[in-house]
């Protein structure tokens, strides 16, 4: 029996560890509401930002943001208050948690049914802070750290109570042990977000230690239950082993590209790259090859569910048709093989293996969240593949489907991302234009297929030089002198106004139907379009400035089209934007219907919807992103076969051609793009050499006098409130003192850059112009020489092709082989002499457009043909009658047997479609499929090697 004297020591224990817990949990209230106090303020001063101006950069309230969550994150609660938080983080993601109940010291034991996350469990090195059971495995460890501690060495303690763990009773443990680890999964967290800026001290970093090739990375939520069970029942190293010998024989034929390209993803995937980019030109088979390979992917047991993230509804709809309808294998099409859930499906099953879904839709779930929301945890998706992932070089209403507005570029990216690294997932981007920010993401691509190597393989179509129509106004500019009455509209009222010019007004054909209306001009090319257009020949796309400038074009087309053919259907040409009448539905008849035949758009056209059947594109707007318009001419570069598609011309009213071909992959020369305040603080960050400094200062200078005379008074006043000084102070300030003076102090005021790059976006008013217009002259562009001067004349771009070919004979081996020795030419040297002449500015169809705007002669004589006519003098001749010529006389050089007869004529009919037939032509297509090279050269006795080359030979020799 216990004496009076331990009942009163028991009493008093007891009684000092309930004040204990009471003071614990006091300072937990208290640091709670210290926590909310600091969120509180910044809320308040980022709402005070906020309706201070309009126009603070999205930059600048994201960094608000991120020092609230940075100051809060520094309150150093201790480990027990850091546990609590972390019960509510692992019990949102399934896990049944109570740090101060459910401990292996009160008793606490995994059950079967129950996904247990068990405190304070004993091992050989020491006690695990949780133990992840479901059920009765032993799934993960986890190490809780203070919030001020250090979370990503503290993966380590994890590891070693996977090392130390002990049975204690009926659990068990999932396999392995996988060298000295027992069990799988391994966390450590402080319970913090993560942060990127603080990327060691947040988040729940996490290893799987099953493969010594596993790096520890941070995850932005826990994993659930289910997503450890199933991803311990993966086993990737015998995926990729399947992977390698997994063949490519599915219910469609993947070309030799695709193939590859499929092989460097697996490849990339087998060397534990997590980022990968494939880069392939618009209109070669991206989403075909990436069927293909996610099939693969799945099949193989490689991951588990793949999100399929567009941003745009349209391309979603496209993506969800593309794998319900294609076929893989024993006649079943993607979606019967495994579950497909598409855009309506905001959550996916269990089963589910490949999802759908919108960026926007994801970052409402995951930023904006409303109560009914279902968590979403790390585990959902275990690889994403992000289709157009260049996507947010322009921030338009139209992209984002009216599901989510983004403030800008930077906001577009940073919100893209939280998206991407939400999930634990490999990323696998897809674009045929990778932007800064894609490379960023994706890292470099894995495989690029170009769209050059695509004409030159003959899979896309290349365009000829572009037509440009010149109008009076667009060569004069639409001019008011100073006193001359101008009417504009009024934005604030909507209502025509009127007003004397106070100086002379000069707009130029670059901000025509964007500052100024202009009726005439857009009827005068609108007319010269209906003279060029068949509408019965293909389909036209029409790039408008805006959804006003696409109802006037819209409008005017009709008229001329019916003056000219004497009447069409209403329907024929449609305008299909945003804020057309369902434009989803257009977009689907314009692309799987007779009419409309011609579309006037903006930008939801761009990029993504596939349309073989155009044949023309029209340009009344300029645009400065190479990317956008890369992906304006992808819209045309598809084969069509019903209409016979040799070309597709583009029309370009606006000088658009010229102006952007310096940006563009698809020609040689690159000239870098104007360069805004940003970089230019960004560079001075970055250099320290004064010659430099004062460089990058001058050029600030420059650009300021320039920039200050344009700014909106809401604009300036930002700035001088950034700069402590009018802004024409801080403009004296700057030169009065030193380059590396003035550099130190825009360095500290860098978002004072950023409102100098930033547009004013009020609504101005625009003015309507009445000038007559009529069109001037019609010309065609070649492109620009190496010294930066535009081919005017066909001549001379013929010229500069002779000049060229005379310059590197000796230079570049496959040329002198095309001029020397043709016989020997194969397919691989003709590829490479079109690549190089293409990176020079010369291809086929650009120079048959030239030879037959010299001579009015339209002669098909093939790249090889031109060649040789510049270098030899060589007759031009159309190939197929090289061709004819050829294999007329290899069949009358000898008595052929009738296998061998029959052979030749299907070689002579191969090489009217390719310009060689070698070896490699031969084990390909319907040559493999009866035997391929080596059966044939069979049944040419081992001479077939020789007979190809008097064919060639033949081929090549000069006619006079």
């Amino acid at each position: 029996m216990a004496t009076q004297s331990q009942v009163e020591r028991a009493q008093a224990l007891a009684q000092e560890e309930a004040e204990l817990r009471q003071l614990a949990e006091e300072l937990l209230i208290e640091t709670e509401a210290r926590a909310e106090e600091v969120k509180a303020q910044f809320a308040a001063q980022l709402a005070s930002i906020q309706a201070e101006s309009a126009l603070t950069p999205a930059q600048t309230i994201q960094e608000a943001i991120a020092a609230a969550q940075v100051i809060e994150t520094e309150l150093d609660l201790d480990e027990q208050e850091t546990r609590r938080l972390i019960d509510a983080q692992l019990r949102e993601a399934g896990w049944e948690v109570d740090t101060e109940n459910l401990t292996y010291r009160k008793g606490a034991r995994p059950q079967k049914g129950k996904n247990l996350a068990i405190a304070e469990w004993p091992t050989i090195d020491g006690r695990a802070d949780y133990i992840l059971f479901v059920g009765l495995q032993a799934l993960g460890t986890v190490e809780a750290k203070r919030k001020s501690k250090d979370v990503y060495s503290a993966v380590d303690q994890a590891k070693r109570y996977s090392q130390g763990y002990q049975i204690q009773g009926n659990e068990t443990l999932p396999g392995g042990p996988w060298r000295s680890y027992k069990i799988p999964f391994v966390f450590a967290t402080n319970g913090r977000e993560f942060l990127s800026q603080l990327e060691t001290k947040s988040g729940i970093w996490f290893c799987d230690v099953r493969r010594p090739e596993n790096l520890r990375r941070p995850l932005r939520s826990w994993y659930s239950p289910a997503g450890l069970v199933d991803t311990l029942a993966q086993d990737v190293d015998k995926a990729h082993a399947q992977l390698a010998q997994e063949p490519f024989n599915y219910g469609f034929d993947l070309r030799d590209y695709q193939i590859r390209a499929i092989q460097a993803v697996e490849a990339a995937l087998a060397q534990d790259q997590r980022n990968l980019l494939l880069a392939m030109a618009t209109g070669s088979g991206k989403t075909k090859t990436c069927i293909a390979l996610v099939y693969r992917l799945l099949k193989t047991k490689r991951f588990r569910r793949i999100l399929f993230l567009v941003d745009r509804t349209a391309l979603g709809e496209q993506a969800s048709n593309a794998f319900k309808d294609t076929r893989m294998e024993s006649l079943q099409t993607f979606a019967d093989i495994f579950d497909l859930k598409e855009l309506k499906d905001v959550v996916p099953d269990r089963d589910t293996k490949v999802h759908i879904g919108t960026v926007q839709s994801f970052v409402k779930r995951i930023l904006y969240p409303s109560d009914e929301t279902e968590p979403l945890t790390a585990d959902q998706y275990d690889c994403i593949v992000v289709d157009e992932c260049h996507r947010g070089y322009l921030l338009d209403r139209e992209l984002s489907d009216n599901e989510l507005t983004f403030r800008d570029f930077k906001d577009y990216v940073s919100k893209y991302r939280t998206v991407l690294e939400y999930f634990d997932a490999v990323k696998i981007g897809l674009t045929a234009t990778p932007a800064l920010h894609t490379s960023q993401i994706f890292g470099q691509p894995v495989f690029t297929y170009s769209y050059r190597e695509a004409v030159i393989d003959g899979y896309l179509i290349d365009h000829e030089p572009p037509i440009r129509p010149v109008t009076a106004l667009a060569e004069d500019d639409i001019v008011w002198q100073a006193g001359e009455e101008v009417q504009y509209i009024d934005p604030k009222t909507g209502q025509l106004d009127l007003i004397n010019a106070p100086d002379e007004i000069r707009v130029e054909v670059e901000k025509f139907n964007r500052q100024v209306i202009t009726t005439e001009f857009n009827r005068v090319v609108c007319d010269f379009l209906a003279d060029q257009i068949d509408p019965e020949m293909g389909k036209t796309l029409i790039f408008c400035v805006n959804d006003d400038h696409a109802d006037q074009v819209t409008a005017l087309l009709k008229k001329s089209l019916e003056e000219r053919y004497g009447g069409i259907d209403d329907d024929d040409v449609k305008k299909i934007t945003g804020a057309s009448d369902k434009p989803l539905q257009l977009i689907r008849q314009y692309k799987n219907e007779v009419s409309p035949k011609i579309a006037v758009t903006v930008d939801l056209l761009t990029t993504g919807i596939d349309v073989p059947s155009i044949c023309n594109l029209v340009f009344l707007r300029r645009v400065k992103s190479r990317i956008l318009y890369e992906q304006m001419l992808g819209r045309a570069t598809r084969p069509c076969d019903d209409l016979d598609k040799e070309f597709f011309r583009i029309f370009d009213a606006v000088g658009l051609y010229k102006a952007i071909e310096n940006f563009s992959t698809m020609k040689p020369v690159v000239v870098n793009p104007k360069i805004s305040f940003g970089q230019l603080v960004d560079e001075l960050e970055a250099v320290t050499e004064p010659s430099a400094v004062k460089e990058i200062m001058d050029q600030v200078m420059a650009k300021l006098q320039r920039k200050k005379r344009h700014l909106s008074s809401t604009q300036q006043e930002t700035i001088e409130s950034l700069a402590g000084m009018p802004i024409d102070e801080m403009a004296n300030h700057l030169k009065q003192s030193s380059p590396t003076e003035a550099a130190s102090w825009l360095k500290t005021r860098k978002h004072i850059a950023e409102m100098l790059d930033q547009r004013d976006r009020r609504h101005k008013p625009v003015l309507v112009s009445y000038h007559d217009d009529e069109l001037r002259w019609v010309k065609q562009g070649y492109g620009v020489a190496e010294d930066g001067t535009e081919y005017s004349r066909p001549e001379d771009y013929l010229d500069s092709f002779q000049a060229f070919i005379a310059n590197n004979q000796n230079k570049i081996p496959a040329l002198m082989v095309v001029t020397q020795r043709p016989r020997d030419l194969t397919r691989q040297q003709l590829k490479d002499l079109q690549i190089e002449l293409s990176k020079a500015g010369y291809s086929e169809t650009m120079l048959k457009a030239a030879w037959r705007e010299k001579t009015n002669e339209d002669i098909a004589a093939s790249i090889i043909g031109y060649v040789r006519q510049a270098a030899l003098g060589d007759a031009l001749v159309p190939y197929g009658e090289r061709v004819q010529r050829a294999m007329k006389k290899i069949l009358a050089s000898q008595k052929w047997s009738a296998p061998q007869r029959k052979w030749l004529e299907r070689i002579g009919k191969q090489l009217e479609k390719e310009y060689v037939v070698d070896q490699e032509t031969l084990d390909k297509g319907a040559f493999k499929a009866q035997g391929g090279y080596q059966r044939i050269n069979k049944i040419f006795q081992g001479k077939l090697e020789s007979i190809l080359q008097d064919i060639n030979a033949n081929l090549w020799q000069d006619i006079s």
